[in-house]
């Protein structure tokens, strides 16, 4: 396993009367992939102009390596950042805007051009050093803003929003483009999104923040099948979150209907809440033993019907490929690894 590479200890910031950050403590590893992802107003933008240092805490710690990362100035930490407006000076061509940081340090020429178009061959925009920047699409900018960030060698690539300019299509595949370029220069990149999408194609690691603390921290797989309270379940695709009875070890009821699971370790007939996702949840023909509900509305959304489910009062929202008619009566079955059950209330 990596290193730790990046270490937060205890992080504070407020702005005015506001807490944005409320003591925030995380490890980020060598090579990692992390993504800080939240709603507006989270802190995790702040978090990332910290370790960056455009930000300076109120309270805590930014190790590097085990070293004070504060005592060095911005432009003296080996860290550099993409912007979501790219920041790229339309005066000058591409190789000078790629070259800018190059020339700041007095590179020779020679070894400037060679690392210049290595970083452009790795953008997979080779041979536009002469292009001007009003030439470029979008896309085609926001990999020169990549490039211009990786062309000085940085250990961490701190990325705020970068793709959220660019239209639905092109951010898809920009998404790959970032991750094929982090694994190809071997290097951590910290990127900040409120894309559930976007954080779970691209990352190693998911941060999920909210009202300026770390909520789960986690692999997007275990992120969305594990939620570890309601906001992660909410924020993080959508979700059926009822509230249930934990009657014992594997058997949870929901609804008055006992359901199979794998969880355990709570106390006997304990209120809880469940977790279930939609595309989770099968629906069968209706019996007694079952819970059964009355399907109000059937959309369908290119790859799969989104249906609402009415079952004792609360609307269930089912995904599935398969969709029975409105205003008919179903029942609801859910595999025991499919049931997430939660604590009331985390």
């Amino acid at each position: 396993m990596e290193q730790n590479l990046i270490h937060l200890v205890n992080l504070e910031k407020s702005f005015d009367d506001t807490k944005v950050l409320k003591g925030i403590n995380l490890y980020i590893r060598d090579k990692e992939f992390l993504t800080l992802l939240g709603p507006s107003g989270c802190g995790k933008t702040t978090t990332l102009r910290m370790i960056a240092g455009f930000e300076t805490p109120d309270a805590g710690e930014i190790l590097f390596n085990g070293k004070d990362l504060m005592k060095l100035k911005s432009y003296e930490r080996p860290i550099n950042t993409v912007f979501q407006n790219y920041a790229l000076f339309p005066h000058l061509n591409v190789f000078d805007n790629i070259a800018f940081g190059l020339k700041i340090q007095n590179i020779p020429e020679k070894e400037m051009k060679e690392r210049v178009k290595e970083v452009l061959r790795l953008v997979n925009l080779p041979n536009f050093e002469n292009r001007t920047i009003d030439s470029l699409s979008g896309g085609q900018q926001q990999r020169i803003a990549i490039a211009r960030a990786l062309v000085n060698e940085p250990k961490v690539l701190l990325l705020d929003e970068p793709l959220g300019a660019l239209d639905l299509k092109l951010r898809k595949q920009m998404q790959f483009e970032l991750k094929r370029i982090q694994e190809k220069v071997g290097i951590t990149f910290i990127y900040v999104t409120h894309d559930q999408e976007e954080a779970l194609t691209m990352s190693d690691t998911i941060v999920v923040m909210n009202e300026g603390e770390i909520q789960q921290i986690g692999s997007p797989i275990d992120i969305y099948n594990e939620p570890k309270n309601a906001f992660v379940a909410n924020f993080i695709g959508q979700s059926n979150i009822l509230p249930a009875i934990m009657k014992q070890d594997r058997l949870v009821e929901i609804e008055g209907v006992d359901f199979i699971c794998v969880d355990k370790g709570f106390s006997p007939n304990e209120k809880v809440e469940v977790v279930i996702r939609p595309e989770d949840v099968e629906l069968v023909e209706p019996t007694e033993d079952l819970l059964n509900g009355l399907v109000k509305s059937v959309v369908f959304k290119g790859v799969h019907y989104e249906m609402i489910v009415n079952v004792k009062e609360r609307n269930w929202v089912v995904q599935s490929t398969v969709a029975p008619e409105v205003g008919k009566t179903v029942g609801i079955r859910v595999i025991p690894d499919n049931i997430h059950v939660m604590k009331k209330g985390d």
